[in-house]
């Protein structure tokens, strides 16, 4: 684990480097406070000064100073640096990571009724195309700008599915949006179904969210090219629910309703859905109008996402106090085996010392 470290010095930081000042302590102490000298039994006579001269030594003083030897100095040393370091709280920054926050929920609601496969839009270069490529080229282009944003897609004709649940992979989601294609869905146009599952999708995706306590805004993108049919709910009756649960409709009208359509597109209807959720309603004839649609919603529904790049931390600071326990317990286990060696040579003299004089003892008496 501690290996992991040690791979980029440069990520390494002191949370108090001001602990290194204490780093000169030993030394002001080395050089203003006396050394501890241990005392030592002595004999006080009146004679001193005659016993000297007859014994021919000279006297020292009655306490002593212990020098540690070099390989003590060393180890007192590396401890103070380690300690000193420990102090100043070493910290090790981690690999760079990215918190996203994602912004709003956003479910587009595409129609798949028998028009959307009237060729009427024209593209940029002037090539014929139905209203179905038309909306997926503009709805590809639209998701690129929703970075930040889940993006869901839900399917009707006859009825409504979900094609893609709310997810934040964008590739995924336009990989589903290009395999739609029409008729699929059946030839009727259930819109107020349509609406209606998605408000089911919103509530169903925020009780299985474990992290909803920054609920996100919720966002339906309709776009159709005819009346409803047949739904069970009406759209307006739908778009009531939708408004009382916080999501909000923008509801996109594609197409010439005279060319194509048992009945006349229904504007009315159509405008009064986003007003009554507070979104707003646009009508594309063509593929510029389509584009500018995305483009106003774009602008009325801009980006939330956001994004931090933290490091994470870790202390490392206990490694250093083990170090130091580990060094003097080093120590600790020097001094003993060299006290243990010296006890066992003394007491190898003291009985070869004895035997020898037992020896002469025993030589005496014969």
């Amino acid at each position: 684990m501690f290996d992991r470290y040690l791979v980029d010095v440069s990520s390494v930081v002191f949370i108090h480097p001001w602990c290194f000042l204490l780093l000169p302590i030993p030394l002001i102490i080395y050089r203003l406070i006396p050394a501890y000298r241990t005392k030592q039994a002595a004999i006080k006579v009146p004679f001193f000064d005659t016993l000297v001269d007859a014994l021919g030594e000279k006297p020292t003083e009655g306490a002593s100073q212990l020098t540690p030897q070099w390989w003590q100095r060393v180890i007192l040393l590396i401890s103070w640096l380690l300690v000193v370091a420990a102090l100043a709280k070493p910290t090790v920054l981690g690999e760079p990571q990215v918190r996203e926050r994602l912004g709003r929920d956003v479910m587009v609601v595409l129609d798949l009724s028998g028009s959307m496969a009237e060729p009427d839009f024209t593209t940029p270069n002037g090539q014929k195309n139905t209203r179905l490529a038309a909306a997926k080229q503009v709805l590809a282009d639209f998701a690129e700008t929703r970075k930040g944003d889940r993006l869901g897609l839900i399917l009707f004709g006859d009825a409504a599915f979900i094609q893609t649940p709310f997810t934040s992979d964008l590739t995924a989601w336009l990989a589903l949006l290009e395999q739609t294609d029409v008729a699929m869905a059946g030839q009727s146009t259930h819109l107020g179904d349509a609406i209606g599952l998605a408000i089911k999708v919103f509530d169903q995706s925020y009780y299985s969210d474990a992290n909803n306590s920054e609920p996100r805004e919720k966002v339906v993108i309709v776009l159709t090219d005819g009346n409803d049919t047949g739904s069970f709910v009406e759209p307006i009756d739908a778009s009531k629910v939708a408004a009382a649960k916080g999501v909000r409709i923008h509801t996109i009208a594609m197409g010439d309703p005279t060319t194509v359509g048992e009945q006349a597109l229904d504007m009315d209807t159509i405008e009064k859905i986003a007003s009554v959720t507070g979104g707003k309603a646009f009508e594309a004839l063509n593929h510029e109008e389509l584009v500018v649609a995305y483009q106003t919603i774009g602008e009325l529904e801009p980006q939330l996402y956001e994004s931090t790049t933290y490091r994470a931390k870790h202390s490392v600071h206990r490694y250093l106090i083990m170090i130091v326990v580990a060094l003097y317990l080093l120590a600790f286990c020097m001094v003993c085996l060299r006290r243990w060696l010296q006890n066992s040579i003394v007491s190898k003299r003291e009985a070869t010392s004895r035997k020898q004089s037992e020896r002469q003892e025993g030589a005496c008496d014969v």
